[in-house]
């Protein structure tokens, strides 16, 4: 009866059009009121308690490198490295929007951020080269969820500090899936564009795809340095955080020096917002996940779920079912938030690598952002893209079934996650 008065009430309340945040609190008291442990200090407890944790600090500073990263000319420059090289090729826009989704992960972090950032400038001249605007609006929609995939990611923060695995290791893992996920789509990209008549603009000579190349170094250092930075034990992941927001800081002012100081308040305002969106539904979530526990819905769920412990395959598929059907109403971070405490005991006790589950989890719920109706980069896209949401779902779906593909190919094999991450770590 808990979990129909949890569920119940989340569902409800967010039926009603509340933002998730306050849903997740309203859902919480509903369950406190019915355990009759309701106590607004316990609620403010939890709410500060959500919000104070080094870990998440890296969270705002993740944030605010991709706004200077925009607002400083990196963003551009990567964009331009990449047209040097596809350019000339037939749907050559395509590619460099799948080269730069995969760049453009190792900056930010953000599914949102670099959908947003990407579709602005390559939405319009895919468009004006006579490609189709739906499929590429769906294009920049699917590639812009490598960023959560590929280091540095702000949802393997939140898993990582809601689980208690390991962030670093999360980041390493992350690296040869994403990069799965930008092959996949060129292969798919290949086959859907091979007949259109697009065009195709003239091939770069090697002195100015060197030149291209040497503009977008800085910006290409940004994520080696942070891997290796990782790797190296030098900084922790709230630290790396702090270093690529002063490096893309002194890249954007000194080097490329298209960042003002007067443009410095209104990047730290952008970074604000989403930062007290994002910690915001945080707090609120610990609310949540410290009722859970009480009301010890992980041991109902383990209940539910034993007969599939035995076969840690069987277990995997039946939790990835749930959360792509979640996905489609709920955005990635509260899912996490509140399905990461109520599922981990079950994959501990199956036997299942807890860093191998945070990949599938997460990428599971970054395939969630481009599902309707919820899905916030399928939105984000729609508003860039100026279409509607049925028309982006005609042009998106063969990119989103390779991703669940890939998301399967994974789940039936771990070592395509494990095998790299022990090499690397």
């Amino acid at each position: 009866m808990t979990l129909v008065v949890f569920a119940g009430s989340l569902l409800a309340v967010m039926a009603l059009g509340m933002p998730i945040a306050l849903a997740l609190l309203v859902s919480g008291v509903a369950l406190m009121i019915f355990l009759g442990l309701f106590d607004s200090q316990i609620i403010a407890q939890n709410l500060i308690n959500g919000a104070n944790s080094f870990p998440m600090m890296a969270v705002p500073f993740f944030i605010l490198a991709g706004e200077l990263m925009n607002a400083g000319g990196i963003s551009s420059r990567i964009i331009n490295f990449a047209m040097s090289i596809f350019g000339h090729i037939r749907g050559g826009l395509g590619y460099v929007a799948i080269l730069a989704s995969v760049l453009f992960a190792g900056l930010s972090g953000s599914a949102v951020a670099d959908t947003a950032a990407l579709g602005a400038i390559l939405i319009p001249m895919m468009i004006k080269a006579g490609y189709d605007r739906n499929r590429s609006t769906g294009l920049i929609a699917a590639g812009g969820i490598i960023a959560p995939i590929i280091p540095p990611s702000i949802p393997f923060i939140i898993f990582g500090v809601t689980s208690g695995v390991s962030i670093t290791k999360l980041f390493m893992a992350g690296i040869v899936p994403g990069l799965l996920i930008g092959i996949g789509l060129m292969v798919t990209w290949w086959l859907v564009v091979r007949k259109d008549d697009v065009k195709v603009f003239p091939r770069k000579t090697p002195r100015e795809i060197w030149q291209a190349g040497r503009q977008a170094i800085w910006a290409l250092m940004l994520p080696v340095i942070i891997i290796a930075g990782l790797r190296g034990g030098i900084f922790t992941p709230t630290e790396a955080a702090v270093v690529a927001a002063f490096y893309a800081l002194i890249v954007g002012l000194f080097i490329y020096r298209e960042l003002k100081l007067g443009q410095l308040y209104k990047v730290l305002v952008a970074a604000a917002k989403t930062t007290s969106t994002v910690m915001f539904l945080v707090a609120a979530a610990m609310v949540t996940a410290w009722l859970i526990t009480v009301a010890n819905i992980p041991d109902l769920m383990n209940h539910l779920l034993a007969p599939l412990i035995e076969h840690p395959l069987l277990l995997l598929l039946a939790i990835n079912a749930l959360v792509l059907l979640v996905g489609t109403a709920m955005d990635s971070t509260p899912t996490i938030l509140i399905l990461t405490p109520v599922l981990m005991p079950i994959v501990t006790a199956a036997g299942i690598d807890p860093v191998y589950f945070g990949v599938i989890f997460v990428l599971n719920n970054c395939i969630g952002l481009l599902t309707p109706p919820v899905g916030t980069v399928l939105n984000v896209a729609c508003g860039v893209g100026k279409i509607g949401l049925e028309d982006i779902m005609k042009g998106i779906w063969p990119f989103l079934l390779v991703e669940v593909l890939i998301l399967l190919l994974l789940i039936l094999f771990p070592s395509i996650v494990l095998v790299p991450l022990k090499w690397i770590m």
